[in-house]
């Protein structure tokens, strides 16, 4: 099975496959779930997305079942994609009609912060205005502006990038390593207070048309809590293996975005000392096989505690 990556659909996200059947297939994440699995060397390419209109698109898998060469797609998938063009619209990239309804639906602008304290500046679709931010693993978030459509959410975007110098994306590791010692709930709910203070204070004296000021905060999911929050009774330690190949089990403790909070249970199905974070973003492009599998712990095993 292709792993596709952790789907926040609804409150209670999922690890979304392809299966050999050409058909999608999700397994729970919820709190106590267990992983096991086997993970087969290789990174292949995810297909491409054709876009029909603000709430229809289709996934057509890739012909070839191609290694990936750009990110997680092959030349021709990549080329054949209608999503990687959504960035560049607003600047007069031509579109297809299908993505361009997409692109004309209202928007969401809004300032995200992680565990390390990095804050970005993103978009969101009306339809998708929670679910983006409980992929992106936001510990806060707050929404500074509703625009029109998504021309104009990204004018502003790249605007508030230039004149703050806000990022439009954070990596995955970054958010990863930062919940292994996030900084306190009460100085990272400041910190983005204070970035889409700034924001709202740059969108008011614009002469701009085609969107209004908000001030509106995210509530991140319940089952991220746990992970978000600063202090904990045990000890947090990055997950000891590298989703690029070999055997691992995890049960989740707690989710925020892709980013989880594990136990590692042993092959009686005791968890082994400690927490661990780990990016099960990681994981996609990745094939695997399920079973009862359980992480290798290091030989160094007694550096981690």
């Amino acid at each position: 099975m292709l792993i596709h990556g952790v789907a926040w659909d609804t409150l209670s996200p999922s690890l979304r496959m392809f299966t050999l059947d050409a058909q999608f297939s999700d397994v729970s994440l919820a709190q106590g779930s267990t992983l096991g699995l086997r993970v087969i060397p290789g990174l292949w390419c995810l297909g491409h997305t054709k876009v029909h209109g603000p709430g229809d698109r289709t996934h057509v898998p890739c012909r070839s079942g191609s290694p990936a060469e750009r990110g997680k797609q092959c030349g021709a998938c990549f080329a054949r994609d209608d999503s990687r063009l959504m960035h560049d619209f607003h600047r007069g990239t031509s579109v297809p009609t299908g993505l361009r309804a997409y692109l004309m639906q209202p928007h969401w602008l809004y300032v995200a912060t992680f565990g390390n304290g990095a804050t970005k500046v993103g978009t969101a679709s009306a339809p998708r205005k929670w679910n983006r931010l409980a992929e992106q693993g936001a510990v806060h978030a707050s929404y500074v502006a509703h625009a029109e459509d998504g021309r104009v959410v990204r004018v502003l975007e790249d605007l508030v990038t230039r004149e703050l110098g806000l990022v439009q994306q954070v990596r995955s590791a970054a958010k990863a390593a930062g919940l292994v010692e996030p900084r306190a709930g009460v100085e990272l709910l400041a910190l983005n207070r204070q970035h889409a203070g700034r924001v709202r204070e740059l969108l008011g004296g614009l002469a701009m048309s085609g969107y209004a000021a908000v001030e509106e905060e995210w509530e991140r999911p319940a089952l991220a809590e746990r992970l978000c929050a600063g202090a904990e009774g045990a000890r947090r330690h990055p997950y000891p293996a590298t989703f690029d190949g070999g055997w691992h089990g995890l049960r989740i403790h707690s989710l925020s975005g892709a980013i989880a909070l594990a136990g590692l249970p042993d092959a009686a199905g005791n968890e082994v000392e400690g927490s661990f974070v780990a990016d099960l973003g990681a994981l996609k492009g990745r094939k695997i096989e399920f079973g009862r599998h359980t992480t290798e712990i290091p030989a160094l095993q007694d550096s981690l505690f």
